[in-house]
C-alpha cells in the first residue's frame, strides 16, 4: 500500500483518513451536543444556537471531505482503498441520505438567519423536519460506526502506553493497523481539525449581526 508514504493530510493511506474522520466525528458529537443543549432552552439561548450552528460549519464540510474523499478513491478503483473495503451494506445506503439531511438542516438554517423571521414559513417548518429526521438517521450512523471508534481511539492509547513504556517494543510489535506513532499525518490532520474549528468560528463572528432580529 503506498498511501501511507505521502505526507500532508494525506499522509498514512487508509488508516489516516480513517483517523481524521473518527477525530472530526468526535468533534462534531461534542458540538451536537451543546447545539442539543439549546434546542431545550430555545428561547433564552436562541443566540449560542445560532453561534454553534455557524460554528459548526467547518467541522461538517471537514468531515464530508475525508469521507468522500474515501469514497472518490474507492470508486475510482484505488487499490489501498478497494483493499480495506466498503463500509457495512446498512451504513453504505444511509451515508447518502445522512449527507442529504445535514445539507437540508444547515442550509435551511442558514437560509432562516440571513433572511430573517419573516422567511419561518416555510423554511422554518423545513429546519425543524429536516433536523428530526437528520437526528434519526446520524444515530444510526453513529452506531453502525462506533467499532470503528473505539479501535481507532484504543489503538491510539494502547501505542502511546507503549510508547511511554518501551519505545522499541512499540514500533516493532507489527500491529495490524499502523502504530500511531508512525503513522504518517498526524500534525497535518491535527492542523486540519484546528483550521475547521478557526473557520467556523470566524464564519459564527462574522455573522452575529443577523443574531439580533432573532433575539430580540
Amino acid at each position: 500500500m503506498n498511501g501511507p508514504r505521502r505526507g500532508g493530510l494525506l499522509g498514512g493511506g487508509t488508516d489516516g483518513n480513517e483517523r481524521l474522520t473518527v477525530l472530526t466525528g468526535l468533534l462534531l458529537v461534542v458540538l451536537f451536543a451543546g447545539l442539543g443543549v439549546t434546542i431545550v432552552g430555545i428561547g433564552r439561548l436562541l443566540w449560542l444556537h445560532l453561534f454553534l450552528g455557524l460554528l459548526l460549519l467547518g467541522p461538517v464540510a471537514l468531515k464530508l471531505a475525508s469521507t468522500g474523499y474515501r469514497f472518490l478513491r474507492y470508486y475510482t478503483a484505488d487499490h489501498a482503498y478497494r483493499a480495506k473495503g466498503p463500509p457495512l451494506p446498512l451504513l453504505r445506503g444511509l451515508a447518502p441520505i445522512v449527507v442529504f439531511f445535514t445539507l437540508a438542516v444547515f442550509g435551511t438554517g442558514i437560509a432562516l438567519l440571513l433572511l430573517g423571521p419573516s422567511s419561518r414559513q416555510p423554511l422554518g417548518e423545513l429546519h425543524k423536519v429536516s433536523f428530526i429526521a437528520w437526528i434519526v438517521v446520524t444515530a444510526v450512523h453513529v452506531l453502525g460506526h462506533l467499532p470503528e471508534t473505539v479501535d481507532v481511539l484504543s489503538d491510539a492509547a494502547g501505542t502511546r502506553r507503549d510508547l511511554l513504556a518501551s519505545p522499541a517494543a512499540a514500533l516493532s510489535r507489527g500491529r495490524p493497523r499502523s502504530p500511531a506513532a508512525t503513522l504518517r499525518g498526524g500534525w497535518p490532520r491535527a492542523a486540519a481539525l484546528v483550521v475547521s474549528l478557526v473557520t467556523g468560528l470566524a464564519i459564527a463572528l462574522a455573522l452575529t449581526g443577523q443574531y439580533a432580529v432573532w433575539t430580540r
